[in-house]
């Protein structure tokens, strides 16, 4: 019997995972499968990865114009005004109610928490050490990813980024003399924040577009943004700069629409653990940025570190390709009745 007769017999279907399916019009029955390339979500996450290494470097320029609490409250509503006219020029629907709790998750923790949080730090610290600092943020991002979508990478997986950690953890007690600063506190209570918002906004876009989770995010944090932004500026001293005026619409339209849009997106496509770790290269390419654009003095500690950490992203992402291919595997292999 030809697949265009009306009948069809029983018989079984293969289901693969993480693919998508056409269904055929009229019916809502698989047409044909669809499997999304992995090397476009691997792109993807790393055009994010390089988005987000510039950060840093950007902030601390923005803090040559600002004060820590007015760059923050600034970034967040330019940000939310670029987001606002896209969701506009396209009239993206509103999402449906159960998805603002993970929106607001992602406007907590990416949006407010990590920015704020990173730019007190960096008042005492330098880009450099907190660059590395924030190389943890791919192991926590695995861990809730792993405990929020329920993939279970193998021990190969953990183990590699257990390695990338520890070189981090290592590196910070050297430099800190054994014992945590101020700044530290913050870059670690940022790697949670973070970490939480990047495992829900790769949650949701794989239900709506990436820029989407991070343009209704913004505006969820719009009244606050602009609230805080009264506030801040009158209190905090502001010295315009090329410098600042820079740093400021970097980290909202690149860091925070543009660069979390690919990272989503990237996410949605080949998982959060696996995504995740390619932020391990992150430190690297911040100690490049800081070198290059604010002239810091760069520890021998620290590059060596970042290089370290940069072995353990090849050992993951091999080993996190290989799970998602046994995982496909193993779904073919499992026949559904039609």
């Amino acid at each position: 019997m030809r697949a265009q007769d009306s009948a069809t017999a029983a018989g079984t279907i293969a289901v693969t995972i993480g693919t998508k399916t056409s269904p055929t019009p009229g019916t809502g029955a698989p047409q044909h499968t669809v499997k999304a390339p992995a090397s476009r979500g691997s792109l993807l996450a790393a055009l994010g990865v390089v988005a987000f290494s510039l950060t840093f470097p950007s902030t601390a320029w923005g803090l040559e114009s600002f004060g820590p609490w007015s760059l923050v409250a600034l970034r967040s509503t330019l940000a939310a005004v670029i987001a606002g006219g896209f969701l506009l020029a396209v009239r993206a629907p509103v999402p449906a109610r159960h998805h603002w709790g993970g929106l607001a998750v992602v406007a907590g923790g990416v949006v407010v928490g990590f920015p704020l949080l990173t730019t007190l730090a960096l008042q005492t610290s330098t880009t450099s050490h907190a660059a590395v600092v924030v190389g943890l943020l791919p192991l926590t991002t695995a861990v809730l990813g792993s405990l929020r979508t329920g993939e279970r990478p193998s021990r190969t997986f953990w183990a590699a980024a257990l390695a990338g950690a520890a070189v981090v953890i290592g590196f910070t007690v050297q430099q800190s003399g054994g014992a945590l600063a101020p700044g530290d506190l913050y870059l670690f209570g940022a790697l949670l924040v973070c970490a939480a918002g990047y495992t829900e906004g790769g949650r949701l876009a794989r239900v709506m577009p990436g820029w989407q989770v991070v343009g209704w995010a913004l505006i969820l944090c719009l009244p606050l943004a602009v609230a805080g932004s009264a506030v801040a500026l009158p209190l905090e001293p502001v010295h315009l700069t090329a410098h600042g005026i820079l740093g400021l619409v970097w980290v909202a339209a690149g860091s925070t629409f543009f660069g979390l849009y690919v990272w989503y997106k990237g996410m949605a496509e080949i998982g959060v653990p696996l995504a995740s770790q390619l932020q391990l290269a992150q430190p690297l390419l911040t100690l490049a940025w800081s070198f290059l654009l604010l002239g810091e003095e760069v520890s021998a500690a620290a590059p060596l570190a970042a290089v370290a950490v940069l072995v353990c992203i090849a050992a993951t992402q091999r080993t996190g390709r290989r799970d998602r291919a046994a995982q496909r595997a193993a779904g073919e292999s499992a026949p559904v009745r039609s």
